[in-house]
């Protein structure tokens, strides 16, 4: 490979490298930008062009994640890396660590907060010396959380600036997540590495609040059952969200980030000191939120248990394995946020987020994939019609932070251009607005 490929998949022949795979190439965008796919087997790469009929354009890289030389030749040759070998505790580390040193941008699927955390520590100022953009969590983990706390702070700030002439600061926000999807078996196998192969310890630390981020703000209670008022509406009911934790770490380190920028000064990018934000899984009420929870304990505790675990095992997908593409299509997943002010008087802010399809798979596919082409082209409706590939950089075009390098989070990288690019696709959909007793006044 003697030019850079725009984007390298790795993990191309895996359950959600092939759905990625299938999305760019069908993109509209498709003829500005090119692609290679890596894997470690080169017969599955073959098999893979053969059953997706991907043109000769696609690249093929062999790479073995295990080995750090084929790591290294297959970085150099990219611009931007999409990663989804996981467990990422196991075969991240090596694929960040040679982005960073070649200035190679970076996104991945991680939900493992404890890996994040290691990224962090190892990676982070490196990163900012050679411009290297490192983000995790580009999927249904966390990208829809990260949206909900921007897009309430960018209406908060909007009617601050126009109603007193001051930005409003965020106070308590919380996410209640609907949805319907399958799971596959590299999610599994990311569950089981977290129980058998993390140390405890470090399991223990990435739990604390604020773990991700480089500057501590308020955490929530924890909570067993969730109440959301919200109003003018009537009251949403929940219990534990599996994905909650990382997430919400994920969304206190944007926080952290945006505080640290320009510390000191009024920002409407900040969401300010009282920032708090939580989220849960609704239900249709306490009962079945009851139901729930007792549940995720139980399961969890369950599989700490070694001989039970080994028994889940072989009952639970297996690697490779996922759901139907007519299951995906079924899919879908909603995000009701309610954020207040810290203003007296309070005023409270609805956000809503839908995603049509499975959010795990499918859409997650999608947002990975416009998360990796936010780095190389404005969106679809910005973009010439020409077939002719422009050198593509659109850095510029990103958020300040993105600008420095680093380990950032999908809003503090690619913030504003990322939500219209997933919109742009027809398979989400995105509204903030002032809730007043009598409805809301449409903000954003």
């Amino acid at each position: 490979m003697s030019e850079k490929a725009d984007i390298l998949v790795l993990g191309a022949t895996g359950y959600t490298g092939r759905l990625i795979t299938r999305y760019l190439v069908a993109h509209p965008q498709w003829p500005q930008f090119t692609l290679a796919i890596g894997a470690r087997s080169t017969q599955k790469l073959g098999k893979l062009v053969e059953d997706l009929n991907l043109p000769s354009s696609v690249k093929l890289v062999h790479v073995d994640v295990t080995r750090p030389l084929e790591v290294e030749a297959a970085v150099r040759v990219a611009r931007v890396v999409i990663n989804t070998v996981g467990p990422y505790w196991l075969w991240g580390t090596p694929v960040v660590r040679s982005c960073v040193r070649h200035g190679v941008h970076y996104v991945d699927l991680t939900g493992e907060t404890a890996w994040a955390k290691q990224i962090i520590t190892e990676f982070d100022y490196f990163a900012t010396k050679t411009g290297s953009i490192i983000v995790p969590s580009c999927g249904f983990d966390s990208i829809p959380s990260d949206i909900s706390a921007h897009l309430a702070n960018k209406t908060l700030k909007s009617i601050g600036s126009s109603l007193t002439g001051e930005y409003l600061n965020l106070g308590a926000s919380t996410s209640a997540f609907s949805f319907y999807g399958g799971i596959s078996g590299g999610t599994i196998a990311s569950a089981m590495t977290a129980i058998e192969r993390v140390p405890r310890r470090v399991v223990k630390q990435s739990r604390l609040p604020y773990v991700l981020s480089p500057y501590v703000g308020l955490a929530p209670r924890f909570r067993l059952l969730y109440s959301l008022p919200v109003p003018g509406s009537k009251t949403i009911k929940g219990g534990i969200f599996v994905m909650g934790a990382g997430n919400r770490a994920l969304v206190q380190r944007t926080f952290g980030l945006l505080e640290m920028q320009n510390r000191g000064k009024a920002d409407e990018k900040k969401y300010g000191p009282d920032f708090c934000y939580d989220e849960f899984q609704a239900t249709s009420g306490t009962l079945s939120a009851w139901f729930l929870t007792t549940a995720l304990i139980v399961g969890f505790t369950a599989l700490l248990i070694k001989p039970l675990r080994l028994i889940a095992k072989k009952f639970l997908p297996q690697s490779g394995d996922g759901p139907s593409d007519e299951f995906m299509q079924k899919g879908f997943f909603g995000v009701t946020n309610v954020t207040t002010s810290t203003s007296t008087p309070p005023v409270n802010v609805k956000t809503v987020i839908k995603g049509k399809g499975d959010p795990g798979y499918l859409l997650t596919a999608i947002m990975i994939s416009e998360s990796a082409l936010c780095f190389l082209l404005p969106p679809v409706s910005e973009t010439s019609t020409s077939t002719s590939r422009p050198r593509n950089n659109n850095i510029h075009a990103l958020p300040a932070l993105a600008q420095e390098g680093g380990i950032l989070t999908p809003m503090t990288a690619f913030g504003d251009v990322l939500i219209q690019r997933l919109e742009e696709t027809g398979r989400f959909e995105f509204s903030s607005s002032i809730l007043v007793d009598d409805g809301a006044k449409k903000l954003v």
